[in-house]
Order: structure tokens, then sequence, then C-alpha cells
């Protein structure tokens, strides 16, 4: 191909009226670009620093910066593209496309990023809480953005959706920093109540776990066909629960008071929950027919 001086000159002109045309364009738009990425680091930084401030749960401040880091830099890089003078029409009705493609196959995750969301703002719980929910009980060990992960008594590890979890009711065993044993425990009719329960009373007294504020309770709480149902209701700190309530157990097991003994049945009934409740039938026997 050969070019004459005169075609040369004109891709010149060209070249140097487009030049001169669009320098200024592309000077702005990496000004933008530029200085846009430095301001948003100090957005960044300002934002992560107020939400520190404000005490924030540590994954809620993490998860909140890094969105509002990347929405920042799609409009920087919408408005770059825009200043260089590329239509960003096209550019924006696909990003909306393809966020409603995303949107609508991923409902359920959605669902719980919202219950994610909810639980870190509002903080039903937090890590190191004992909870029941969903039908599960235990030790809260992490709280992720789509799921809850709970530890179990037995060392099971679940993990619980978000979603569900934050609509459905939720029992925080931690929250008030000490909770109370509930306690059935039935004695035969030919037992002498008062005595019965100043028996109790004393397991429970003798008891350094168990709190004297509030006060322990026992007292009647329900007459069946065949047996007396006491309530018996010790108070105990989160930490001290499970010891509180084998210990009151145990030591209702054999309590010798004025020339009479309390001991299991050999009939034991037992009934118990997932939570704290347990009934077991006691009656009062002589010392002497409890040696034989």
């Amino acid at each position: 191909m050969n070019l004459n001086p005169n075609q040369l000159t004109d891709y010149a002109n060209t070249f140097i009226t487009v030049l001169v045309d669009y320098s200024p364009k592309v000077i702005s738009a990496f000004l933008i670009l530029f200085i846009g990425l430095y301001a948003i680091r100090l957005i960044n930084r300002f934002i992560r620093r107020i939400m520190i401030k404000r005490q924030l749960d540590p994954t809620l401040t993490k998860f909140l910066a890094d969105i509002l880091l990347w929405v920042l830099r799609v409009l920087l890089f919408v408005t770059f593209i825009s200043k260089l003078g590329i239509e960003t029409s096209s550019f924006v009705a696909i990003l909306g496309a393809m966020g409603l493609a995303v949107g609508l196959s991923l409902q359920g995750s959605l669902s719980n990023f919202a219950g994610g969301m909810l639980i870190i703002l509002f903080k039903p719980f937090k890590v190191g809480d004992t909870i029941e929910a969903q039908g599960v009980t235990g030790s809260v060990s992490e709280i992720q953005i789509f799921v809850t992960k709970l530890i179990t008594p037995n060392n099971q590890t679940i993990f619980v959706p978000n979603g569900s979890l934050s609509n459905g009711t939720i029992t925080n065993f931690s929250l008030q920093g000490y909770r109370r044993a509930d306690l059935t425990i039935a004695i035969s009719y030919d037992t002498d109540i008062k005595k019965a329960k100043d028996i109790i009373t004393e397991v429970l007294k003798s008891n350094p776990k168990i709190l004297l504020t509030p006060a322990a309770e026992v007292s009647v709480k329900n007459l069946t066909d065949n047996a007396i149902q006491l309530a018996v209701r010790p108070w105990a700190n989160n930490e001290d629960f499970g010891a509180v309530f084998a210990e009151t157990l145990e030591n209702c097991k054999f309590i010798k008071r004025e020339g009479q003994v309390i001991m299991l049945d050999p009939d034991l009934a037992f009934k118990g929950t997932a939570t704290d409740r347990l009934e077991i039938r006691l009656t009062f026997k002589d010392i002497g027919e409890a040696n034989e």
C-alpha cells in the first residue's frame, strides 16, 4: 500500500485533532479514577473507625465496609467510562439484569443474608451464649452472614440458617446471667409435706452454688392420683447451672433428718426434656427400713 504525502498529512492532522479533542476527557477521566480510588480508601477507613467506635460486631463491621467499598468502586468505574465518552446506559441495564437474575436464583440465600444482618444488628444473642431455637439447643460458636454455628452439649456442630433463626422464637439462657432449674419431685401421700419441704430446703441451702437471691422455692405443685408433686426451683449462675441441677438431685437421694431418710423408690419414675425439667418419685422411709 502506497501512501502519498497528502494522505500522511491528512492522517496526522486527523490524529492530532482527535488527540486534542479527547485529551481533556482522557486526562480528566484518569484524574477522576486516581482521586476516586484514593477517596474511596479514605472513606472506607473512616467508616470502619466509626463502626468500631460504636462497638458494632466485628463481622458486621467488615461486611458493611466491604459492601461500601465495592459499591463505591462500581460507581467510580461507571463515572470513569462515562467521562471517556462511552455510553453507560446499556452498561447499567446489563448490571440491572444481572442483579435481577442473581437475586431470583438466590432467594433463600438472600433471606439468610437479611436474617444474619438482623441478628448482628439487634443482637438477640452473641458468641458464647447458650440458646434454644429451631428445635436445637447449643452454645453459639460463630455468627456468620448466612448461618449461625452452634455447639451442642454432646459436642455436635449444628449450622442453623439465619433466615429461619431470625424469624423464629429464640430462647437465650445466657442473657440474664443466671437461671432457674425447674425440678418436680413426687412424694407419697404418707409423707409429711412440711418435713419433706424442710429436707429439700436444707439440701438447697447446703449447696454454695445455689444463689441466695433470688431465693430458692419449694412448694406443692400438684396433687395426682398417687403422689404429691413438689416444685423445687433453685437459682444458679449460668456456669453453675448444670452442676446445681445434678447436685440437687444427687443430694436429695439420702438425707438424714430426725430419724428419717429420703430415698429413691424402687419404681423410679423418670421424665425429662431437652431443657431442664426432671420428675422423680421419692418416698420417706425410716432409717431402719432403709438399712434393711
